[in-house]
């Protein structure tokens, strides 16, 4: 049996917990106009809410879509104020306890983990498995075929009530789950724009890190979102656990591979992983985050998004490229002063 959350749906719902959840909502929103009508009468629209989760009566209402580009083209779903900070407000409870169940190798939407933590872990995975460089290291990398477009409500439903006996909790979770889904399946689908989807996709993806490595006991294996490699000196076996991880995903998860996205290759021969091609002594950066880069800096110039980006290239061997973006930025200023 699995661990069991203490915690109660009366937590969630406190006043206390809807004003800690405001208060970490807030940042960065304050000029829009429907958080600014939200304010107004901030308290009576919290005490609102609560009456009406309370009561029983409480519905999550529906989403404003639209486009970003974050690097590839993202279809964004974005709830109401009042809908985001109960969000917030579920988060700021369920968040601790289920990032004590997580492995220590997944490493997207988690406090003190990130980008940066799993590529400095991919490192040294890379220089155990090839005993620092004195032996090939291979790399089975995979891919998620639409991760957030393919969440089955019901197998996430079904994971969650392993973990929570509080049947307020989960009728609470149910009806954030279920107000949204794809255009095509009224039961599957996570909307990108909520904080929930984030925890609940690791939620589902813990079902996968767990049985990877306590069944397949892959030591050298590491997650950020529905990216995740297994590294080993032993091409067989790598060959032999991808249609062993295809199978459970499709069984237990409802989940497909990317085939054009899944392969094993050598650690010398270059592997494209968050955004960099890492090899047995340095990692460059990936050339379509390269030319993204560039189009960035032209577009806006700001200072801000050129220490962004050289914050960025401090990870990776891009000296050359590090002068590239700075000699780029000081043309296109001076093509704008003459402009």
């Amino acid at each position: 049996m699995k661990i069991q959350l203490r915690h109660s749906f009366e937590e969630i719902i406190l006043l206390e917990n809807f004003l800690a959840a405001w208060d970490e909502f807030i940042p960065g929103k304050r000029n829009k106009q429907d958080v600014q009508e939200f304010a107004r009468y901030l308290m009576d629209n919290i005490f609102a809410l609560r009456d009406e989760l309370e009561s029983g009566v409480y519905k999550h209402g529906n989403y404003h879509s639209f486009y970003i580009t974050d690097p590839k083209r993202r279809h964004i779903h974005k709830a109401s104020v009042r809908d985001r900070l109960l969000h917030h407000a579920v988060y700021r409870i369920l968040y601790p306890f289920f990032d004590r169940t997580f492995i220590t190798d997944s490493f997207s939407c988690r406090n003190g983990k990130g980008t940066h933590k799993a590529l400095s872990r991919f490192r040294e995975f890379a220089h155990q498995v090839s005993r620092n460089n004195t032996r090939t290291c291979w790399i089975l990398k995979c891919d998620i075929k639409k991760f957030f477009a393919s969440i089955n409500h019901e197998t996430l439903l079904s994971i969650l009530r392993e973990y929570i006996p509080d049947q307020d909790i989960l009728y609470l979770l149910r009806n954030i789950i279920t107000s949204f889904h794809t255009e095509s399946f009224k039961d599957i689908g996570l909307p990108l724009g909520n904080l929930t989807s984030q925890m609940l996709a690791n939620i589902y993806m813990n079902e996968l890190d767990q049985f990877v490595k306590h069944k397949l006991k892959a030591r050298h294996y590491l997650r950020y979102a529905d990216d995740f490699v297994i590294l080993s000196p032993n091409k067989k076996w790598l060959e032999e656990l991808k249609p062993q991880i295809a199978l459970f995903l499709q069984n237990s998860l409802k989940l497909a591979l990317h085939s054009d996205k899944t392969f094993i290759k050598t650690l010398a021969s270059g592997v494209d992983f968050l955004g960099w091609v890492h090899f047995s002594h340095h990692r460059i950066l990936r050339r379509a985050t390269k030319r993204r880069m560039f189009a960035g800096i032209k577009e806006t110039g700001g200072e801000e998004v050129i220490q962004s980006y050289l914050g960025l290239l401090k990870h990776g061997n891009a000296f050359k490229l590090e002068q590239e973006v700075l000699n780029n930025y000081w043309i296109w200023k001076e093509l704008d002063k003459s402009a």
